[in-house]
């Protein structure tokens, strides 16, 4: 039998596929992480994980036991999570995050009717950064985040869309298409696109900084970044462009930016992200006051 802290540090590996990533994750040493490994590895008798200089990835062996491990694993989390709260209630505290200023916006109107409905349980509202999401959320640092979706992530719960909304695409004040009422996903392959970081899903990734248009042009990949803030400096710079939801015109309006209406691309969606095994009775309860609250919105 494998011990809590090998089946954590296995499961993590096997999910952020980078051995720092997931040492960052469990809170111990990269080293402690490798050495884990390599104990179970022996204990099994194969390798899990194909490693290279450059990346991770797991074996055939190493896939199967994540696919069985991963679910029971959840249901083992889960169960003991509820028995806690079938003790606490929902006295305690609930942490969340969010990204970007309108997502802040929303979140507070949602701790609000959360709180009128559960006074008893503190809210704690972070930012959290783009880099910062999902270790966070992972890591145990929040219960819950509210990001941009989609999301399809082993262990990680996305709730229903809350809120949809027009994309725009970010571009420096002086580039053509800034005098455009309107360009097309398919223009996409004139410009360099910024891109996320690493740490986001492959989904998300996929969904914001796409590799090719729906035609198959390919777009080009610019530079990474780290913060919203830096993506829209990048842009004013003229180092790319970015593809951005309807408020950002609001809340980020930049003499060195303009924002263009991508009129043929799929709206922005947002919505309540959680893990499998964290899904406690106040975590439920919050994501039911985010979509009581958009309804009466309606």
């Amino acid at each position: 039998m494998l011990e809590r802290h090998e089946l954590e540090a296995f499961l993590a590996v096997a999910e952020e596929l980078h051995f720092g990533r997931a040492a960052e994750r469990l809170r111990v040493s990269t080293a402690r992480v490798s050495q884990t490994i390599r104990k179970v590895e022996r204990r099994v008798g194969v390798a899990l994980f194909n490693r290279t200089s450059r990346r991770v990835e797991l074996s055939q062996v190493g896939r199967a036991l994540y696919e069985d491990l991963r679910p029971a694993w959840n249901q083992i989390a889960a169960a003991v999570g509820r028995a806690v709260e079938a003790g606490r209630g929902f006295t305690g505290s609930l942490r969340v995050c969010f990204t970007g200023a309108a997502g802040g916006q929303l979140l507070v109107g949602i701790t609000e009717m959360f709180r009128r409905r559960h006074p008893e349980c503190q809210v704690q509202i972070r930012e959290a950064q783009l880099g910062e999401l999902m270790p966070w959320l992972r890591g145990g640092e929040v219960d819950l985040a509210l990001a941009t979706l989609p999301v399809d992530e082993p262990g990680i719960v996305a709730g229903p869309v809350l809120v949809s909304e027009a994309r725009f695409l970010a571009v420096p004040a002086g580039h053509p298409f800034a005098r455009r009422d309107a360009v097309s996903v398919e223009d996409l392959a004139e410009v360099a696109m910024l891109q996320l970081p690493d740490t986001l899903p492959r989904s998300l990734r996929a969904d914001r900084t796409p590799h090719a248009t729906p035609a198959g042009r390919p777009i080009r990949a610019g530079l990474l970044a780290a913060t919203f803030h830096e993506i829209l400096t990048h842009v004013g710079a003229g180092l790319g462009v970015f593809p951005v939801g309807a408020n950002v015109k609001h809340y980020y309006a930049r003499p060195d930016v303009a924002y263009v209406h991508l009129h043929d691309a799929q709206p922005l969606q947002w919505g309540l992200l959680w893990r499998a095994d964290g899904a406690t009775a106040r975590v439920r309860a919050f994501a039911d006051a985010a979509h009581r609250l958009m309804v009466e919105d309606e």
